[in-house]
């Protein structure tokens, strides 16, 4: 492992070498990446799974984190995304409880410092994966490659694909789920501390808590399970010296000896292994029983090609997808121009190129090397993939956090490969450092459009200004501060670059039944239900519609609907209330009881039927939730004069 270290010599000064001073480096870069985000807003997903997540406050039950996934639904209903997070979610209340509610500035303060912890810990990773396990005679493993694992790590650090994961609130659940990732690999590594002969006594403690760590890391994200795949690849190459190469020989000369493997022999290896597929196996059951209805059902708009009927063409656009990642890691910049029959071709022509040299180079210390990135670059990467169940996304940084680690590991040893081959080291020492410097700085800026959902959104634009989910999240940003004639526009042109786009529909609906302009309301919400029949909130704002229109059947009908799908829908009970009776008033303070305005409804409808108790009843419990409702006020007050004049007479 020397050799590739001495190849580095010339890039990584030797006098930041010794492991604490290469680990301050590291984490001192890492915070600086990303410091700008730390007083940044709540941007993009943070509000559903942050600031509208019930779980994070303090009156939900603890055990219910348990049974919601990351944004605060319960699993079992058809509307929940299956994402479970409970680990991540429990962070989020600690963020809360800690902050004394939603500032944002703690959150995102514990991202940087996670970022700054995971880069860190990469320095010891890096260090197995390129010089493998030595020992002391004392027990302390050997660090021998300081310098490639120094470098790798700091490429790590400072890459702008993790932007999204550290100044975005949600990326929280990619930080966990990597450290964890890490903390289960490094604790199977010590199972191999107490003798070098392939592990022979090695300690089944350290392989359980390895498998308890995988599990910790996908209670943070589903991705955290593939650690598994990666601690079985360590040790049947590193620990188990398997060789593709000699096997390969072997079968072409008919080589007996191949039935006699060492592998194949080695009791212990053979015992890791079946603990690593038992504890997989339990927590993917445990999972898809927790999951409850089965994967979850998403849109075209979030993964168009998965919608594809023809095999043919989602093999073609996933495989896109893949080269879209890969440049992401490449060169954090988009591509320019219609460029992707080629963008796929260098994808698979890359990797065809690694996997030959991982499998068939005559040097051992580069197979295992090549072995050992790629297998860090794919395993985390798979379940984002499309490969084992439809993904609720296309392309997302964020899934490439952990996979990263396998990219910086490559073009390390990339770089070692590239000085011992040439002699204009100072060229290959200003190349590594201006990447280092530049990416430095992209992530700055980057962190910086991630402050605010206006710079994020407009920096998305300029990206993607022909994506309809851009156009839709500015809409919305814009309907949000009040400006519904600039929110029109961009949810006309979401809808106009993707016309099955029913929630641009939807809420383009709810702005211009708003503006008192119907017909056109109604045309809009009636063709998001026909394309989504199962669309409960259009079916209710359609109702609103029809309501306001006087057509109070197809009203009814349309409420009636949107309650078929989602049974707990109070907001669409209190509707149907409105245009019906007490009992659907009731129903839908048993759904929210927190609600002021149901109460003050109920009261209403009450006091107009002279049940005039339970009408002063509805009316306090509305105003000791909302103190300051003026209707509610002024009918309360009607009500105590009429029962002052009823007293009267009676009296």
């Amino acid at each position: 492992m020397a050799e590739l270290d001495a190849d580095l010599v010339h890039i990584v000064p030797s006098s930041i070498l010794p492991p604490f001073w290469a680990k301050l480096v590291v984490g001192l870069v890492s915070l600086i990446c990303f410091a700008r985000s730390y007083d940044g807003d709540f941007v993009f997903d943070d509000s559903e799974a942050i600031v509208n997540n019930k779980d994070l406050q303090a009156d939900t039950p603890l055990g219910d984190l348990w049974h919601h996934d990351f944004w605060g639904s319960r699993l079992s209903s058809n509307t929940s995304h299956k994402s479970y997070r409970p680990l991540t979610v429990l962070t989020f209340r600690i963020n809360y409880y800690l902050s004394g509610g939603f500032h944002p500035m703690g959150f995102h303060v514990v991202n940087i410092l996670l970022h700054g912890g995971i880069s860190v810990l990469l320095v010891d990773v890096f260090s197995v994966l390129f010089g493998g396990l030595q020992y002391t005679s004392k027990g302390r493993r050997v660090h021998l490659v300081p310098r490639a694992s120094l470098l790798a790590a700091l490429l790590f650090a400072v890459h702008p694909v993790h932007t999204e994961c550290v100044a975005g609130v949600v990326g929280r659940a990619d930080l966990l789920c990597a450290l964890f990732f890490l903390l289960s690999f490094l604790g199977y590594c010590k199972a191999f501390t107490e003798s070098n002969k392939e592990g022979a006594h090695s300690s089944t403690f350290w392989v359980l808590l390895s498998i308890f760590l995988g599990a910790v890391a996908m209670l943070c994200k589903e991705q955290g399970i593939t650690v598994l795949g990666l601690n079985a690849m360590f040790d049947v190459l590193v620990i188990g010296k398997f060789s593709m190469l000699e096997v390969i020989q072997k079968v072409l000369r008919k080589d007996k000896s191949l039935e006699s493997t060492g592998m194949l022999r080695n009791g212990g290896l053979l015992f890791r292994m079946t603990l690593l597929t038992c504890g997989g196996a339990s927590m993917l059951y445990v999972r898809w029983k927790i999951m409850g209805t089965g994967p979850p059902a998403f849109t075209e708009v979030d993964n168009p090609a998965s919608f594809a009927d023809s095999m043919l063409v989602r093999a073609i656009n996933y495989n896109y997808y893949y080269s879209l990642n890969a440049w992401l890691l490449l060169c954090p910049w988009w591509l320019f121009g219609d460029w992707r029959v080629i963008a796929l071709a260098a994808l698979w022509l890359c990797l065809i190129g690694l996997i030959f040299q991982a499998l068939c180079s005559e040097d051992s210390r580069k197979r295992r090397i090549l072995t050992l990135g790629l297998g860090f670059l794919v395993i985390p990467f798979l379940p984002a993939s499309n490969l084992f169940f439809r993904v609720g996304f296309v392309v997302a940084e964020r899934v490439l956090y952990l996979p990263s680690a396998g990219y910086c590991m490559l073009l390390t040893f990339g770089f070692g490969a590239l000085s011992r081959h040439t002699k204009k080291k100072k060229l290959i020492t200003a190349i590594v450092l201006g990447i280092l410097l530049i990416n430095t700085l992209r992530c700055v800026i980057r962190s910086g459009e991630w402050r605010s959902e206006d710079q994020l959104f407009t920096s998305a634009l300029s990206v993607c200004p022909l994506n309809a989910k851009v156009h839709y999240n500015i809409g919305k940003n814009l309907a949000d501060k009040g400006n519904q004639t600039a929110a029109i526009r961009y949810y006309r042109e979401a809808v106009r670059l993707n016309p099955k786009y029913v929630h641009a529909m939807n809420n383009l609906g709810n702005i211009l039944k708003e503006r008192n302009e119907l017909q056109e309301a109604e045309e809009l919400l009636s063709l998001a239900v026909q394309i989504q029949p199962d669309f409960a909130a259009a079916w209710m704002n359609l109702g609103i519609v029809q309501n306001s229109l006087k057509r109070f059947e197809a009203a009814e009908q349309s409420y009636w609907t949107a309650i078929k799908h989602r049974r707990k829908y109070p907001d669409c009970y209190y509707n149907l209330g409105r245009l019906e009776s007490e009992a659907l008033f009731l129903k839908a303070i048993k759904a929210n009881p927190n609600a002021a305005s149901y109460h003050g409804n109920l009261a209403v409808l009450y006091h107009r039927w002279g049940h005039l108790d339970l009408a002063k009843k509805h009316y306090e419990i509305s105003l000791q939730l909302d103190p300051m409702a003026a209707g509610t006020q002024e009918n309360y007050g009607l009500l105590r004069r009429k029962l002052e004049q009823m007293q009267k007479k009676d009296g």
